[in-house]
């Protein structure tokens, strides 16, 4: 499952002065941090004063200039705090930066309900003003109307404290599944037979004369996709999906108390309707039509994939009528072998991770006119990040920084997002963007940090939300700087820069086998391509499982249904696989926290995700031009027009339905 996340604070996307990295490995950071955090607030409501004072003839300079110093201000903490509280290695560093959240949260929340401040805009006269800072008015007052500040004050209040409330409840969430590595033990090494000779190694007896797996997802992902003992299988599935269970039970409770509370606060009449009324799909029930359509498109394809699974599961279980959940990988893999002579552990030796990520930057350097300059010096968290500065080719000109965090390691952020540590604004500051991965660690792999292909894409995947926010964060005004688009594009960018993670062409360059040397045929990748295809129906009716167990969890009263109980129906309503007993997989769902009801967006971001990869395979995969348009026309503007224009300003059309629809009915050319 690949995950995003966005640090955003009510009004305002995070940001932050990155001088205080100078300390974040000081033994007293965890202080430090807190004073940056504290510090910055105190400035934020010293500006806030000072555009308040102005009491009439309110213009660019009095008003929108300051308003948007103080959204970098308010973020400047928020950011990192953000970061450091998924990524630090340090427990009490990560509490700190739990505690600068919440208090930044506070005085956003205020903000966001500061009726001075929200008249102070409705007073301006937009007359002269250009567009996008008309629109940046526009869209200010309408977050101030969606966060309650034309309420009473007694609801104001309540208001206030709801979503403080729900900062805490948000963070003890993902702590409680984030440092919740579970294991299995295997009593012998037969209990690893199927799996690649390098995982084997890698996985020797301990003390106790067991081998340890782990539910970290280098461990996982290969253990479930190749491993012969099924009940070694269905013990990890267990646990893994158990992770967070009993204590998120009753924060899971909370969470979904205080969101319809606040959205009744708020007007609405349920947290489903508050969040999708400013996406790109405008309403709940529009969503709920959507899981309905990708589900009945599927549902053909679905069937004769999982027919296909139970007859490979035959072939051990002559009485086989169903496929568990953990069995799934296993059996794909077993199919893809049998039916398109695809081994998929037999790709893994072209994809040793130094050479997959190094192909990933010259490929993104060609298309997109970018250098990718290593930085030595900078100051990091954690040894094995890396640090390169983003620069405009054959220009010189300084577009942004990224940093890589790529390995696992204890009390680290479990899953794959890009993380915001500095929201660019033109003129001012460069944008700095943060990649979370758990991918294998050279220093730690023997003999090699393999990866799947299925971690390539995940690479790649998450590089593009690095490159929308580094190559659309050079607005003028904050409010628009990098991924600051609808929510449900946010994931359009990343999913169309998977398409080059299977291009035969792209993949010669870097996938060379370990021990040979040898660059990944063609053919193999047209093999891996097609194998890829199968399974598709059954994914896109297990996302839609995902997405109406988000939507269908905060789209009533939270009161009259059993989250347990709403899980298993879903799920046999959408998913080709049955609930697993005794597993609580929805304490674990990281996106109720971060998407809430919003896990639609993946789909439909690939909707728009696939008709903007239409132009490609017409043109060309590598055709520069074309790369160059795109970048000028969807990146470059982040969040200064609406989604659905920067799309039509790129296909010339408004999106359609139809690439998706032919790839997902499998009649894509």
């Amino acid at each position: 499952m690949k995950t995003r996340r966005f640090v955003i604070f009510a009004l305002f996307l995070g940001l932050m002065n990155t001088s205080i990295l100078t300390k974040v490995r000081a033994a007293d950071f965890d202080k430090k941090i807190l004073e940056h955090c504290r510090a910055q607030i105190a400035e934020s409501k010293a500006l806030l004063n000072e555009i308040l004072s102005i009491k009439k003839n309110r213009d660019v300079a009095n008003t929108l200039v300051p308003y948007n110093k103080l959204g970098k201000l308010l973020d400047s903490a928020g950011a990192l705090a953000g970061l450091m509280s998924s990524v630090h290695p340090e427990k009490r560093v990560r509490t700190s930066a739990e505690t600068c959240e919440s208090e930044i949260s506070k005085f956003a929340t205020e903000l966001s309900l500061n009726r001075e401040l929200y008249e102070a805009f409705t007073g301006l006269n937009t007359a002269g003003l250009d567009a996008t800072a008309q629109r940046l008015v526009s869209k200010t007052i309408q977050d101030y109307k969606r966060s309650g500040v034309d309420k009473d004050e007694a609801t104001r209040a309540r208001i206030r404290e709801l979503n403080e409330e729900l900062v805490v409840i948000g963070q003890e969430f993902d702590r409680n599944v984030r440092e919740d590595m579970r294991y299995i033990e295997l009593d012998s090494k037969d209990e690893l037979k199927g799996l690649p000779d390098d995982y084997v190694q890698a996985h020797q007896p301990g003390a106790n004369g067991k081998i340890r797996i782990t539910t970290d997802y280098p461990d996982y992902v290969p253990f479930m996709s190749y491993a012969h003992s099924g009940e070694a299988r269905r013990r990890l599935a267990e646990v893994f999906k158990n992770r967070g269970y009993p204590k998120n039970e009753s924060v899971l409770k909370h969470m979904l108390e205080k969101r319809a509370e606040l959205a009744k606060a708020l007007g609405y009449s349920s947290w489903a309707a508050y969040v999708t009324e400013d996406k790109m799909i405008r309403e709940a029930e529009a969503v709920s039509k959507f899981i309905e359509e990708v589900s009945a498109i599927a549902k053909t394809r679905a069937q004769r994939e999982l027919d296909e699974l139970v007859l490979e599961k035959k072939k051990d279980d002559p009485q086989a009528r169903q496929i568990q959940d953990w069995e799934k990988a296993y059996y794909e893999e077993r199919v893809k072998l049998a039916k398109y002579s695809f081994d998929a552990k037999a790709v893994r030796p072209y994809f040793e991770f130094t050479k997959a990520k190094q192909g990933l930057l010259d490929l993104t350097s060609e298309l997109f006119a970018i250098e990718y300059r290593k930085v030595s010096d900078a100051k990091v968290w954690h040894d094995s990040v890396e640090v390169y500065d983003v620069y405009e080719e054959n220009q010189g000109k300084h577009l942004g920084r990224i940093y890589l965090d790529l390995h696992p390691r204890d009390g680290k952020y479990k899953h794959a997002a890009q993380f915001t540590l500095r929201s660019g604004v033109a003129g001012e500051q460069i944008p700095e963007g943060v990649l979370v991965c758990n991918f294998p660690d050279p220093k730690s792999a023997q003999p090699y940090a393999l990866m799947e292909h299925g971690d390539v894409v995940t690479l790649f995947h998450e590089f593009g939300h690095l490159l929308h926010h580094v190559l659309g964060g050079h607005q003028k005004w904050i409010r628009f700087s990098g991924v600051a688009t609808e929510w449900d594009f946010v994931e359009a960018p990343s999913q169309f820069l998977e398409e080059w993670a299977w291009d035969a062409n792209v993949l010669g360059r870097f996938a060379t086998h370990v021990e040979t040397g040898e660059a990944i045929s063609p053919h193999l990748v047209e093999k891996m391509r097609i194998a890829d295809e199968f399974g598709q129906g059954v994914a896109a009716r297990q996302q839609m499982f995902y997405a109406a167990l988000s939507l269908g969890y905060h789209n009533q009263d939270p009161s009259k249904f059993d989250p347990l109980k709403m899980l298993k129906d879903l799920q046999s309503k959408y998913s080709m696989f049955p609930y697993q007993p005794g597993t609580y997989f929805h304490l674990n769902f990281g996106h109720l926290n971060g998407y809430s009801a919003m896990y639609y967006t993946y789909m439909w971001s690939q909707v728009i995700a696939k008709d903007l990869l239409s132009v490609f395979k017409q043109k060309g995969m590598m055709n520069l031009d074309l790369a160059l348009q795109y970048r000028k026309k969807v990146l470059e503007p982040g969040g200064s027009k609406d989604a659905a224009d920067l799309v039509k300003d790129f296909l010339g059309r408004p999106y359609s339905f139809d690439a998706f629809r032919e790839w997902l009915n499998g009649s894509e050319s």
